[in-house]
């Protein structure tokens, strides 16, 4: 379940994104970018093979550190939503440092980083709903009616 809960997390992550730089682009004072990275999932419907490369890149840049927090939740059966939630802005903010490495001293890159976050976050709870709430090697001896 692990695998099919982090597929699915990082696809509702990537649709929170787009989803997040949408409703900022209509604010006032929005930067220009938003409004191209609202509409850009038209383009990888349109050519599927760049939409593949976009989940490929996410699943890169993401895999290793989400793979650590997945180990440690099953290790130590940690099934807190908000534990989850929080591991996967982790890990989307780890993966947005890889591929802006200079983003924390550019304060342009800190609304950025925040959109990822919460994306992440998003992505966190989607895999804690399909993997995390029952992560553990250990089980409970009785189980609960």
């Amino acid at each position: 379940m692990m695998l099919a809960g982090y597929l699915v997390a990082v696809l509702a992550g990537l649709f929170a994104v787009v989803a997040i730089y949408a409703m900022l682009s209509s604010l006032p004072n929005a930067p220009d970018y938003f409004s191209v990275v609202g509409v850009s999932p038209i383009a990888a419907l349109l050519v599927p093979p760049l939409g593949m490369f976009i989940y490929f890149l996410t699943i890169v840049l993401t895999g290793m550190q989400t793979l650590v927090f997945a180990l440690i939740a099953e290790f130590f059966s940690l099934r807190n939503a908000l534990l989850h939630m929080m591991f996967g802005a982790i890990a989307a903010v780890a993966g947005f440092a890889l591929i802006w490495p200079g983003a924390s001293e550019n304060p342009e890159r800190w609304a950025d980083m925040g959109i990822i976050g919460t994306a992440g976050v998003v992505a966190g709870l989607v895999y804690w709903l399909i993997a995390g709430r029952d992560a553990g090697f250990r089980r409970p001896l009785f189980e609960r009616a």
